[in-house]
């Protein structure tokens, strides 16, 4: 028994009813919790197999399932011409209004593929505020969060990491982590 299942089994001491009911919940969450081990270590073995991705895990704020979500989502970078044509392509570039006098940004189109526009998202934002180390995204996206909230930087790191992911894949580089090795290099 887990310490939350101590806890509440405590809570619970005195509704015997409620605790019958309760327990049955507590074998189905250890079965989850076992298989979600089981599936997480199956995703790192892929993720560890293939060089691919184990080069875009250098990416900072990206993990196991964003690179997974990612890869399937891309399937081939040669079908992209440009690594820019991404961003539209997963729906994390601001849809446009234009008609006569009026030219207006609106929310992001959301179109392509929700689930690794989803991932990215979720890698910005860990890389904005989870992940301490500094580089040069890292601070681009704190000075758009600056000047324009998170929510939009978060979007904006989102779109900036699939470029970045894009061209790892395609260059077969890593991730640089300063400015100064682009001046030496």
């Amino acid at each position: 028994m887990t310490r939350f299942e101590a806890r509440l089994v405590k809570l619970l001491g005195e509704k015997p009813r409620l605790l019958a009911l309760v327990r049955p919940m507590f074998v189905a969450r250890r079965a989850l919790r076992r298989q979600h081990a089981v599936l997480h270590r199956m995703v790192l073995g892929i993720v560890r197999s293939d060089t691919v991705c184990r080069r875009l895990l250098s990416v900072p704020g990206v993990g196991a399932v964003v690179v997974l979500t990612y890869v399937t989502g891309v399937d081939d970078p040669a079908r992209f011409g440009h690594a820019r044509d991404l961003g539209p392509h997963f729906g994390l570039t601001p849809r446009k209004y234009a008609s006569g006098e009026i030219d207006r940004n609106g929310p992001i189109t959301k179109a392509g593929d929700g689930a690794v526009s989803k991932a990215l998202s979720q890698a910005a934002l860990s890389l904005l505020t989870r992940v301490e180390r500094w580089s040069a995204l890292k601070a681009w996206g704190m000075a758009v969060a600056k000047r324009r909230g998170l929510r939009r930087a978060v979007i904006a790191v989102a779109r900036k990491l699939a470029i970045v992911m894009h061209r790892t894949w395609v260059d077969g580089t890593t991730f640089n982590w300063s400015r100064e090795a682009d001046a030496t290099a």
